[in-house]
C-alpha cells in the first residue's frame, strides 16, 4: 500500500443570505495572513484545498475579475511543494448575477471554471462546487441560505443546476489541462429514525448518495428516486442528459462530522424547538444521533467502505473537523 496522504484545507465558504454574503476566511483572518501557508506546508500537508470563489474574483461580471488574491496565494502554495485542490463554489449561490436556480447557471458557472484553468494552466486537482446536495438542502429545502427555498422544487433544481454546472466545469477545465482531476466532496451522514419515520429515513438514505449517482451516470428510470426527482420539477430530458454524459469524480471526498449522523423522532417535545420540522405529512425532530443515541456515530470506516462499495472510486476524507479541543480533536480522528 502506498502510505496515505496528508491532505488540509482552509474553511472558506462564501455563503448568501438575504442581501448579505458571509466570508469564513475573512472571519478567521486567514484572507489577510499569507504565514498560515507556511504553517500548513510545516504540518507535512501535501494538498491544500483553497478557494477561488466565484463570488470574490468576479463579484460583477465574468469580464472583470481581480486575480491579485488567488495569483498571490496559489504561487505560494505551489512553492511551498503542496498542491492546491481549487474550490470555485464553496456553500455560495454565485454573484448576484445568477443564482441556484437560475437555468443559465451550469453554463455561466463553467465560463468562470474556464477563466480560473486559463488562469492557472497547472492546477491539476479541482473541486468545482463543494457538497452540492448540502448546498441545496440548505438553500432549498430549510431555507437558511440564498435563495432561501423550502420545497423540493427548489431543493432539485439547486441540486441538478450545481451537478451540471460541476460537469460542464470539469469539461471547460480540461480542455485547458486534460489531467485536471475532480475531487468531489459531500456530506455522507446517515440518518435512522423511529419506525414511524421508516419512509423518510429511507427517502434521506438515499438522497445522501444522489450528487455522486448524478455525477456517475447512476440516475435512470429504475433509480430509487427517479420518480420524486420527476415530482420535483426535473425534466426526463435533462436527466437523460446527465445519464449519458456522465462526469465521475477521480476522488470521492467524504466530509464527516461528529454531528453527520442523524436521528428523525416524532416526539416533539423531548427536543428543543430548533430541531423540530417536517415534510409536510407529518412533523418530526432532526437532531444529532450522536446526542440521541447510545449507538449513535455510523463511523469512518463504515462510511468508507460503504462509498468503496457503491462506486469502486478512490475515496479521501476531506473534513473531519469537530470544534472541541486539540484532545478531543485527535480522539475523533484516530
Amino acid at each position: 500500500m502506498k502510505p496515505l496522504a496528508l491532505w488540509g484545507g482552509v474553511e472558506c465558504t462564501v455563503n448568501r443570505v438575504g442581501h448579505r454574503y458571509f466570508d469564513q476566511s475573512g472571519w478567521s483572518g486567514h484572507t489577510s495572513r499569507v504565514a498560515d501557508l507556511h504553517r500548513f506546508a510545516d504540518l507535512g500537508i501535501t494538498s491544500l484545498r483553497y478557494p477561488v470563489l466565484w463570488e470574490q474574483i468576479a463579484p460583477h461580471s465574468l469580464t472583470a475579475m481581480n486575480w491579485e488574491w488567488p495569483d498571490a496565494r496559489l504561487q505560494r502554495i505551489r512553492a511551498l511543494g503542496m498542491a492546491p485542490i481549487v474550490g470555485l463554489l464553496h456553500h455560495g449561490s454565485g454573484p448576484r448575477y445568477t443564482s441556484l436556480i437560475d437555468e443559465k447557471f451550469p453554463e455561466t458557472f463553467a465560463q468562470y471554471a474556464r477563466a480560473v484553468a486559463e488562469r492557472y494552466p497547472w492546477v491539476t486537482d479541482w473541486t468545482p462546487v463543494n457538497e452540492p446536495l448540502t448546498t441545496a438542502r440548505f438553500s432549498g429545502l430549510y431555507g437558511h441560505w440564498y435563495p432561501h427555498g423550502r420545497d423540493n422544487p427548489t431543493f432539485i433544481r439547486a441540486l441538478l443546476n450545481q451537478v451540471r454546472g460541476t460537469a460542464l466545469a470539469m469539461r471547460e477545465i480540461r480542455v485547458v489541462n486534460p489531467a485536471a482531476r475532480l475531487i468531489q466532496t459531500e456530506d455522507l451522514g446517515r440518518p435512522s429514525g423511529t419506525s414511524r419515520l421508516r419512509r423518510q429515513v429511507g427517502l434521506e438514505r438515499q438522497r445522501r448518495w444522489l450528487s455522486w449517482d448524478l455525477l456517475t451516470g447512476r440516475v435512470d428510470p429504475q433509480h430509487p428516486l427517479y420518480e420524486f426527482l420527476l415530482e420535483s420539477g426535473a425534466s426526463e430530458a435533462e436527466l437523460a442528459v446527465l445519464l449519458e454524459e456522465p462526469c465521475p469524480p477521480d476522488v470521492l471526498g467524504i466530509n464527516y462530522y461528529l454531528t453527520s449522523d442523524r436521528w428523525l423522532d416524532e416526539r416533539l417535545d423531548t427536543y428543543p424547538a430548533w430541531s423540530h420540522g417536517g415534510n409536510g405529512s407529518i412533523a418530526y425532530a432532526d437532531v444529532e444521533a450522536v446526542r440521541a443515541r447510545r449507538h449513535g456515530i455510523v463511523g469512518h470506516e463504515q462510511h468508507l467502505m460503504d462509498t468503496w462499495r457503491r462506486y469502486g472510486i478512490p475515496v479521501a476524507l476531506t473534513e473531519v473537523h469537530l470544534g472541541c479541543t486539540r484532545e478531543e480533536q485527535m480522539r475523533w480522528l484516530v
